[in-house]
């Protein structure tokens, strides 16, 4: 080994399986393991695979020189209400921001409509006196003898975290910047969370919302991030600590423990990274990314080898599918559809008599009744292992000791005999309602996103996304699956290939017609410096490459159009340029221009990111070979519902150029793909599985 720390280690904590992947300067990967959840501290598993991967290495602490993790812990936390005590501080007239939000339903003529939790009851949502305009102009004086009083309000009723946002901060932040200093002077414990910090955006609702959540999961883990540094440091870890965030980029831990709202959905933008990686080196332009680990699945569209984004999204939903019905956050964010579909999702009956998968999970612990850790519900996981789908010698490297028998016997009690089914039907049709309802979010997703699944390539990760991929791509017409290497740990490699970034969205409302270039030249450097503060304290050299947007409307509109913004200084002729694109892109999403009519700009954005390493494009394979499989097994069939014998291949058999016909297993370490009975697959010259139908042809 070398003498200078040139290793790089990812760890992706899941609610199941904590993946680690260790590479080397060249990004090689020298080893990946995949160890349980440890819920009640989990940096215990982490530390555990850590270990485990240097060990298979041959390797120690001192040769790391990058770490980078995510985590589902913040995610968690908001689902599952585990954060502080947590109160608003907002304008004064503005106490109800929360109770009114939107002024509309989601579902109009629902009777017994469930509100979205936002967390804050109006017990704990207090106001100070004080006004600014949109424009920054202050036209009522900060109140600071009412700061006194308030004080005594949020210590006598245990206020462990406020979140203040007082109207129209982020276009002058003096109000709150005062009343956080006055807070912490008379509260020094008390943990808060600023809204012209977090997210510095017009629309009251909910950049509250977005405050609220960030100050409500803050304190859990600011702990938690100091525990997981310190741990690791006494293991011996000397490199820096980079984490996850939910837009695809890493940061420091300081800013995700200022601001741990962008942690949210950190661990599935691995995946989606590595779809955009592995899309770009296949030439595949249009990609689904499947991400079935063994709570979620996740689902993200890839065009132009770019993941689809977002500026906000909904935690905690009270309906699954329908928008409005969950807490918004607006942070810059990966768009991906996640459900509870992964493979220690429960199945039961409901009390029509059908059977129902997720969204609640086994997790870590206890886990799927097979692998005899207490668990006593059945599961996906249950299920696969009742249909011969995974061998229960060598399961999660070996370290899981799988018992078909109980897999079985939870099948027969909890769902078989409610149906008037044997264990194996009941296995067969939990899974088809498993891959149905991940068939079903995909299908709507792509709808909403005004895209097609039919011309696109899946690509499978996870512990489970290569064996349900093929079912996955029958019901969404996807026309080719492809599964690449060490897919098991997907995410964890995904972090390794993500930059160090960050991004600030700004509100500055100005007319196309009216604007002021100097002064949004003035804008831009002042997001670039801070923007620059971050990346740089994460990657303090090397190139870095920066994106700049506005989001424009026409007059009279509720919503925004992001068009891209020349990457320097603008210039009066820009607004020409400015004008054609926004009507370009107006044009692309609604068929139609509206002439005449005065074009808004909004908001602003700038993302600053270290430069990742070119792509080497994948070579191709060589003329196809047959291969020889290690075995065969008994297999119920995904198409036909009987009985089958399936060919089983060690993957690491597989080369360059192999070619092999469904039913099939093939097996690696940390999971198993299903090559269907009406696909074939194929290794490319990078070693990807590509699987194909029969009657289609082979990439």
């Amino acid at each position: 080994m070398p003498s200078s720390p040139t290793l790089r280690l990812a760890i992706d904590i899941g609610g199941t399986f904590t993946d680690t992947v260790l590479v080397d300067g060249d990004g090689r990967i020298l080893a990946t393991t995949k160890t349980a959840t440890t819920p009640a501290e989990p940096a215990l598993g982490a530390i555990e695979g850590a270990q485990l991967a240097l060990t298979a290495a041959s390797t120690a602490w001192n040769e790391i020189g990058g770490f980078v993790h995510g985590t589902t812990l913040a995610t968690n936390a908001l689902i599952e209400r585990r954060g502080a005590k947590v109160g608003t501080i907002t304008t004064e007239g503005f106490r109800d921001i929360l109770e009114i939000a939107y002024e509309r339903r989601y579902s109009q003529y629902a009777i017994n409509l469930e509100k979205p939790d936002l967390i804050v009851p109006r017990t704990q949502a207090f106001t100070v006196a004080g006004r600014m305009n949109a424009r920054g102009e202050e036209l009522v004086p900060f109140d600071e003898d009412a700061v006194a009083t308030l004080t005594g309000r949020l210590e006598a009723d245990g206020i462990e975290a406020i979140a203040i946002c007082l109207l129209h901060a982020y276009a002058n932040p003096a109000h709150e910047l005062r009343l956080r200093q006055m807070l912490r002077a008379a509260l020094p414990d008390l943990v808060i969370s600023v809204s012209h910090e977090v997210s510095p955006e017009a629309r009251e609702f909910d950049r509250l919302c977005t405050t609220v959540a960030n100050a409500y999961i803050q304190p859990l883990m600011s702990r938690y991030l100091a525990d997981f540094e310190a741990r690791f440091r006494a293991a011996g870890l000397a490199c820096p600590i980079l984490m996850m965030t939910a837009s695809g980029g890493m940061t420091t831990l300081e800013t995700a423990s200022r601001l741990p709202v962008r942690l949210v959905e950190s661990g599935p933008a691995g995946g989606a990274i590595l779809a955009a990686r592995l899309a770009r080196e296949t030439g595949s332009g249009q990609v689904l990314s499947f991400d079935m680990g063994g709570t979620t699945a996740k689902l993200c569209l890839i065009d132009d080898f770019r993941p689809q984004t977002a500026r906000k999204f909904e935690i905690a939903r009270a309906e699954r599918f329908i928008k409005g019905s969950g807490m918004p956050v607006r942070i810059p964010v990966i768009e991906m559809i996640e459900i509870g579909a992964g493979g220690g999702s429960i199945a039961s009956i409901d009390r029509l008599g059908r059977i129902r998968v997720g969204p609640q999970s086994a997790g870590a612990d206890p886990g799927p009744a097979a692998f005899g850790n207490g668990g006593n519900q059945p599961t996906v996981t249950d299920a696969d292992i009742v249909q011969g789908l995974i061998a229960p010698d060598g399961f999660a490297e070996s370290r899981i000791n799988v018992n078909p028998c109980a897999a079985k016997a939870v099948l027969k009690s909890a769902v078989g005999d409610a149906i008037g089914l044997d264990p194996e039907r009941a296995a067969y049709a939990v899974t088809e309602i498993v891959d149905e309802n991940m068939a079903s979010a995909g299908r709507m997703h792509a709808v909403e996103s005004g895209r097609g699944l039919d011309e696109r390539t899946m690509i499978a990760i996870g512990g489970n996304g290569p064996l349900h991929a093929t079912r996955l791509a029958r019901r969404t017409q996807v026309r080719a699956v492809v599964v690449p290497r060490n897919p098991g740990v997907g995410s964890a490699v995904g972090f390794l290939h993500a930059p160090v970034s960050f991004e600030i969205v700004r509100s500055r409302y100005t007319t196309l017609e009216s604007l002021d270039v100097d002064a949004i030249n003035g804008f831009f450097r002042e997001m670039a410096n801070e923007a620059l503060t971050v990346v740089r304290a994460g990657a303090p050299d090397g190139p870095l490459t920066e994106h700049r947007a506005a989001f424009m409307r026409y007059h009279g509109q509720g919503h925004e159009i992001e068009v891209a913004v020349p990457a320097r200084d603008l210039e009066p002729t820009d607004t020409d340029d400015l004008r054609s694109a926004f009507e370009a892109e107006y044009s692309r999403q609604f068929s139609r221009t509206v002439p005449d009519m005065k074009i808004e700009i909004l908001n602003w954005a700038l993302h600053l990111a270290s430069k990742v390493p070119d792509i080497d494009l994948a070579h191709a394979a060589p003329a196809p070979s047959a291969v020889n499989p290690a075995g065969s097994r008994m297999i119920l069939c995904d198409i036909s519902g009987e009985w089958r014998e399936a060919a089983v291949y060690d993957r690491a058999d597989l080369s360059s150029g192999a070619r092999l016909t469904g039913p099939a297993l093939i097996t690696e370490p940390q999971t198993t793909t299903l090559v269907s009975a009406d696909f074939e697959a194929r290794v490319d010259g990078a070693g990807n599985i590509w699987m194909t139908r029969q009657d289609g042809e082979l990439p």
